[in-house]
């Protein structure tokens, strides 16, 4: 893994365990996150045929910069509980755009590009569901006006919903993944004379 890929993935990282304390949370920030990056998707090809080195790199920049300025905007104007609440988040997929055009996610292939999207968006969606559920003992908090959720349990582990049990349960989810892709690692011994 070079640097670029690692600081991507290191960006991905910071949002999926920053916002995703509940299910409504993580859809806020994944719906904020896809229409950031689309739109961004979207206009950066004009500018990047026009220019080259430092003058894209300050394009890009500044682009994202304004996308993610107007949907910070937008979440302060109609979603403000949860703006307040992660909005500090929103400046890093800003970020996340510009280290993206700088990895050439965009010379990617459509399909490569939705499939990497999809993943994450799965994984984050899984994630915030995840900490809900054992945080809290429901489901769906808050993804409704007159709705309280889907409640499996009473009470729950609070320690989920914070960041250290994000870092917590996101090493638990990667243990029980490696045990099940990996082979029966341990070789049977031979008794020999």
């Amino acid at each position: 893994m070079n640097r670029s890929a690692f600081l991507s993935n290191s960006l991905m990282l910071t949002l999926l365990l920053g916002t995703s304390d509940s299910l409504a949370a993580g859809v806020g920030a994944l719906l904020t996150f896809a229409i950031v990056v689309g739109l961004y998707g979207l206009c950066m090809p004009a500018l990047r045929s026009r220019l080259a080195g430092t003058s894209a790199l300050l394009a890009s920049l500044l682009l994202a910069a304004t996308l993610t300025s107007c949907a910070d905007l937008l979440a302060q104007r109609w979603f403000l509980p949860w703006q307040q609440t992660f909005g500090l988040y929103v400046g890093l997929i800003a970020l996340q755009c510009v280290v993206l055009e700088h990895n050439g996610f965009w010379r990617q292939s459509l399909v490569e590009r939705f499939k990497r999207g999809t993943l994450f968006g799965g994984l984050m969606l899984l994630f915030a569901g995840l900490r809900e559920l054992i945080g809290h003992g429901s489901l769906g908090r808050g993804l409704f006006e007159h709705w309280s959720g889907l409640v499996v349990f009473s009470g729950g582990v609070h320690l989920v919903t914070l960041i250290p049990g994000a870092f917590i349960l996101l090493a638990l989810l990667l243990a029980a993944r490696q045990a099940t892709i990996r082979p029966n690692s341990i070789s049977k011994e031979t008794h020999r004379p």
